[in-house]
């Protein structure tokens, strides 16, 4: 664990990203991808190539892959909306299935809600996909509140979200922690004027994480609980 640039004396509440922060969602995203492109009779994309499209909202996800299943060119609207449609219903229908909750996750959670601190969970993930998926893995209780990517007007890298949620967990962002897994999530902290750590187990766009601005990074929420305040 790097050390860790953060006073946990001014925290009042801290943000959790979902996908490639608490569980490994590329098998269900692989999965339900497949799945479309089987119906819309496209070429099928293999999981190591969508793991660098993740994290910025499926919308960029779909036309992502499907750029890439067709040698780089973009969908039009009428190929989008039907990727859209099946993509959104086979992956509620495999929601949860095939990914895994990360080591460390629960006892992080649980780290952060003894020292008094209230939980957002905070993605760019759909809240119709992000909500039943923290209750599939048992995770829903830990947070106050849950925002999905389709909650505000902008996604993360937008500071936007981050803003909203320390509204709504009544925190102010210098006291409010972002806990992510890419650069979305530290750009968005860092416009938002959070602080922010990052997990190296993550996806990040298929970039090395250390190399991102942030105040630390982590291999597991486990960690947090040996932080003592500053």
């Amino acid at each position: 664990m790097s050390s860790l640039r953060i006073d946990l004396n001014k925290l009042d509440a801290a943000m959790v990203d979902l996908d490639g922060t608490m569980v490994d969602t590329l098998g269900d995203f692989a999965v339900a991808l497949n799945l479309m492109l089987d119906e819309l009779g496209l070429p099928r994309v293999a999981p190591a190539a969508v793991e660098s499209m993740v994290g910025k909202g499926s919308e960029h996800l779909i036309h992502s892959v499907l750029r890439h299943v067709r040698a780089g060119r973009e969908a039009d609207s009428k190929l989008y909306n039907a990727a859209w449609q099946s993509y959104s219903r086979h992956y509620l229908d495999i929601n949860g299935r095939h990914s895994q909750v990360y080591a460390g996750v629960v006892e992080g959670l649980r780290a952060l809600r003894a020292r008094g601190l209230r939980l957002a969970c905070l993605t760019n993930k759909p809240g119709d996909f992000a909500k039943p998926l923290l209750a599939a893995k048992g995770l829903d209780g830990y947070f106050d509140v849950v925002f999905g990517g389709d909650a505000f007007a902008r996604k993360k890298p937008d500071p936007l979200p981050l803003v909203k949620t320390c509204e709504a967990l009544g925190s102010r962002p210098e006291r409010t922690l972002m806990i992510g897994d890419s650069s979305n999530d530290a750009q968005a902290a860092r416009a938002a004027h959070c602080p922010v750590v990052l997990v190296s187990y993550g996806y990040n766009h298929g970039e090395p994480v250390h190399g991102v601005d942030a105040d630390g990074v982590i291999d597991s929420l486990a960690q947090l609980a040996a932080l003592r305040a500053a």
